[in-house]
């Protein structure tokens, strides 16, 4: 495992802000860090012009005296907690106050550290720089935080990205096998989408459905050709091994709990359920089939009696909805058919928007 090295931090860069209303402490403590290296220093004389000050660029630290006339450092305090919650930076509390109470108080009130005038110069700068360097050693690791959550959003987005392009190209490997094309799986996924938006499901629902259902019949690649490419009308034997592309395509999808995949898999289950009870592979009757089945079901059947094939000529639109009226309620969720007649318009848009070339 590659260890994560510590950073040079450089404490002489750091942004001071000292704050305190005797002229004579602030020059005292600019020279003392002008000695050690300190350069970005902000003297403030009244506490009043801190906020501003503050809001001008954030200090990598911040020396505080208490006893101020206008605001006293523990009102200067709230106001940077208010404005600055968790990300207040480190504050040394210099003051004559000696109480207890009062160095209690400071620190309660977000102040890291307190020393009290008169100082020790050596022990005032050690503790500055121990403050500062640990300052900065946190910025440090939130800005790398910050690059390894960027880097691992960029990656979950690429890992997304291919493995929607894996589930897609299986979808259409699907229809091919089955002398369809991708655009029949545009259309069927997108009507489907249509439809569940009907219903109310929100943004994130719709997109599962958009890259799940094009897998509704992966399971036909498992299928022989001899009954998969017949022309004519299959026999009973025929018909159990068709049937069996929905055991197949279940198979295929087993064995992940992705979102995605739970979802295409359901359909996969579902959508050869009819509503009467009269589909396959289980008998499912009414609100019994998952309602994403029940969605795909009808815009597949759709998309499919309204597009032509080499063994088959494409029905009119009007035969289509003809025969979806008559299996509402036997075929196909009778809410369903109402929303797919008001929202025909639309489905219709889908068509043409991914006509066959």
């Amino acid at each position: 495992m590659q260890k994560i090295s510590t950073p040079i931090v450089d404490h002489t860069s750091a942004r001071i802000l000292i704050v305190d209303d005797e002229p004579a402490n602030l020059k005292l403590l600019e020279k003392m860090l002008n000695r050690q290296g300190y350069e970005n220093l902000t003297l403030i004389e009244d506490p009043r012009e801190v906020m501003p000050a503050y809001e001008r660029g954030v200090p990598d630290i911040i020396l505080l005296d208490l006893n101020m006339p206008h605001l006293d450092g523990f009102a200067v305090l709230d106001l940077l907690k208010e404005k600055s919650g968790k990300a207040l930076p480190p504050v040394l509390v210099l003051t004559a106050q000696q109480g207890h109470e009062h160095r209690l108080r400071a620190l309660e009130n977000g102040a890291r550290d307190y020393l009290t005038k008169p100082f020790d110069r050596a022990e005032m700068l050690a503790r500055v720089r121990n403050l500062i360097e640990a300052q900065l050693f946190q910025k440090y690791m939130r800005d790398q935080n910050d690059v390894l959550e960027q880097m691992v959003r960029e990656r979950t987005r690429a890992l997304r990205a291919t493995r929607l392009q894996i589930v897609r190209r299986l979808g259409r490997a699907a229809e091919f096998r089955d002398n369809e094309t991708g655009f029949h799986i545009l259309r069927m996924s997108h009507t489907s989408v249509l439809l569940a938006r009907a219903l109310g499901w929100d943004d994130d629902r719709c997109e599962l459905l958009l890259h799940a259902s094009p897998m509704h019949d992966v399971g036909k690649i498992g299928i022989p050709d001899q009954v998969l490419l017949k022309p004519g009308k299959l026999d009973p034997e025929e018909w159990e091994i068709m049937k069996s592309h929905v055991a197949i395509g279940a198979h295929i999808l087993e064995g992940d709990d992705s979102a995605l995949l739970t979802l295409a898999r359901e359909i996969v289950l579902s959508h050869h359920e009819k509503w009467d009870g009269s589909g396959y592979p289980n008998g499912l009757i009414g609100d019994a089939i998952p309602l994403s089945g029940r969605i795909v079901a009808l815009s597949d059947v759709f998309d499919a009696l309204t597009s032509e094939r080499p063994y088959k000529r494409a029905w009119t639109v009007e035969a289509a909805l003809e025969h979806i009226h008559e299996q509402s309620g036997k075929h196909f969720d009778p809410v369903l058919v109402g929303h797919f007649m008001q929202l025909l318009p639309q489905v219709l848009a889908i068509r043409t928007r991914f006509a066959e070339p």
